[in-house]
């Protein structure tokens, strides 16, 4: 069997990562465009940058970016480190303790196979009972839920693969099981909570579908405050590009820094399944 040639490869990769980026460089260069270049034809390749449209994301009368960005923060942070405050004890009571694997994970399965719209009406009318409307804690417990079938199935293939010696060991020595799941599994898990945490931190500050179902004014994040440019005047798309990409920065630096982590994790638990 002849051996890949490994420019055909670098070839191919780069031609795949060249076409998934083009709407990325086509909205960073709209977003640098004067509003009479963006409407040009045909379309202008060269032109003089201008920040103007970041400006007016930042500064315009009646458009809080900073308050969109916070509420994206909170819920993307609490998002994240609630799945993982619920999934990892869990993945482990499902593995070492017991309990009934079978069932939670089909059900896990089952809720995350589930079009998300399908819970839109059922949590409206009881986050309307509740109080709950408008709010960054709403938006939250929305995505506690959607994700948390996610990590708890990856937290349990991670759980599968560390040895049971080890925490034999720790009974030996006297380790009663919250012991052994702080000193000893999180930090042998470390890859595979930070793939989960990062996984979860993108999902839900990518959210649109329930921000425009629960939020109002308030809970506003910046998945649904780009939108705002969207006016019955026209569209401003020097705006939306700009908000757009300064939207897109924190889960793309988040996942830059923590990319070996993810790729670690997600493999530590992909051989056992």
């Amino acid at each position: 069997m002849k051996a890949r040639k490994p420019w055909l490869t670098t070839i191919a990769v780069s031609v795949i990562a060249v076409f998934l980026l083009l709407p990325l460089l086509n909205t960073l260069m709209t977003s640098l465009k004067t509003t009479g270049d963006i409407n040009s034809f045909p379309p202008k390749f060269t032109f003089a940058p201008t920040l103007e449209h970041y400006r007016n994301v930042m500064f315009a009368a009646g458009y809080d970016f900073t308050s969109y960005f916070k509420n994206s923060i909170l819920l993307s942070v609490f998002t994240s480190l609630f799945v993982i405050v619920i999934a990892l004890p869990s993945a482990y009571s499902v593995i070492r303790l017991g309990f009934s694997s079978g069932r939670l994970l089909t059900l896990s399965m089952a809720l995350r196979l589930f079009p998300p719209i399908v819970f839109a009406i059922p949590y409206y009318l009881m986050f309307q009972y509740l109080g709950l409307l408008d709010t960054v804690t709403g938006l939250i417990l929305i995505n506690i839920f959607l994700n948390i079938p996610l990590g708890l199935i990856l937290m349990v293939g991670f759980l599968q693969e560390l040895p049971y010696e080890i925490e034999e060991s720790a009974k030996i020595d006297g380790c009663n099981v919250y012991q052994i799941l702080w000193k000893i599994i999180l930090p042998l898990m470390a890859p595979g909570i930070a793939s989960v945490a990062i996984l979860a931190f993108i999902f839900s500050w990518n959210d649109y579908l329930f921000a425009v179902i629960i939020s109002l004014n308030k809970a506003t994040p910046v998945t649904l405050g780009s939108t705002m440019f969207i006016t019955s005047w026209g569209i401003k798309w020097g705006d939306i590009s700009a908000a757009t990409v300064l939207s897109i920065l924190p889960p793309l630096l988040f996942t830059f820094f923590a990319q070996r982590y993810l790729v670690s994790g997600l493999s530590m638990g992909a051989v056992k399944g």
